[in-house]
């Protein structure tokens, strides 16, 4: 077996379903601000907030055309760091109600660059149950069913799309979220791991884990095992609904062979896109994602 290929543990099922069941059991409680608090022509930004499990408030903003109703949607998430997305033309999408959130309950528009000292690839990566990234994607799940509820909403016609780990996310989604319809997916993070993990990393933050690994007994097999059940790659497999992906052929981080990986491992309705730079938004993901969209959430 290539260490590329999918290796899902035996009990990735059971683990994910007792994951998304306590976020799709979670009585939904958000408020919206009724204001409009970041400037995006042709749409109205209003900031929300909303509970999550554990008792959590998280912040965010919902972003619709003025006098929207039953409109497509999705959960932009986003990739690794504190920092919140800002409503931006790869955010919001013309046609479409959006919504992103901070995972780490700051304001909604939240700025703020990636340092390795607040970096969290390694909080609880003993064990995954306790890894950070189970708590990030119960939250994922919640936002989604926010998303769901709001009126300017189609219920049934709501997607998750984000960048590296946001676009690693939104495949978890589309494999176990019941609310979740399309994906798109771009450079999507923690895709064929057992490769990764079998090499030298010296880039941050994945190098976060590798530092933790270092500080604990038996510290990079029990890595392998948790980072496991989130590995991109072993969750394609269960993804269930449309699913666009793209790569960077330049990219460092989400490396193009992983990704195609990831993508190679999906069994449902799929695309890939290849873009020619590195980690980045380039202008193109814009159309080519809202046509995905539309084309998937008819």
């Amino acid at each position: 077996m290539s260490l590329y290929d999918p290796s899902p543990p035996e009990d990735l099922d059971r683990f994910w379903t007792e994951l998304v069941r306590q976020a799709e059991d979670l009585p939904l409680q958000f408020r919206r601000s009724n204001t409009n608090d970041f400037d995006r022509p042709g749409f109205k930004v209003e900031s929300i907030e909303f509970s999550t499990v554990g008792a959590r408030t998280l912040h965010g903003w919902l972003a619709y055309p003025p006098r929207a109703r039953r409109l497509p949607g999705f959960v932009w998430i986003p990739p690794y760091g504190r920092e919140s997305l800002l409503a931006n033309e790869y955010g919001t999408l013309e046609g479409f109600t959006s919504l992103s959130f901070n995972f780490f309950g700051l304001p909604s528009f939240h700025q703020e660059k990636y340092v390795v000292d607040r970096g969290y690839f390694a909080e609880g990566a003993e064990s995954p149950d306790t890894w950070i990234f189970r708590q990030m994607a119960q939250d994922a799940v919640v936002a989604a069913r926010v998303l769901r509820a709001q009126v300017e909403v189609d219920q049934d016609r709501v997607a998750a799309s984000g960048m590296s780990q946001g676009g690693g996310i939104a495949i978890w989604l589309g494999a176990y979220c019941s609310a979740v319809r399309a994906v798109c997916a771009d450079m999507p993070f923690l895709c064929s791991m057992r490769e990764t993990l079998s090499r030298t990393v010296y880039r941050y933050p994945l190098k976060e884990l590798f530092d933790f690994a270092e500080r604990i007994p038996v510290g990079l097999q029990r890595v392998e095992n948790t980072v496991s059940y989130f590995d991109t790659t072993n969750l394609a497999t269960r993804c269930r609904v449309p699913s666009q992906v793209s790569l960077g052929l330049r990219d460092p981080a989400s490396r193009p062979e992983n990704v195609r990986a990831a993508f190679d491992a999906l069994a449902c309705k799929k695309r890939l896109v290849t873009y020619d730079g590195g980690h980045d938004w380039t202008p193109p993901m814009i159309e080519n994602n809202r046509n995905w969209l539309l084309e998937n959430l008819a």
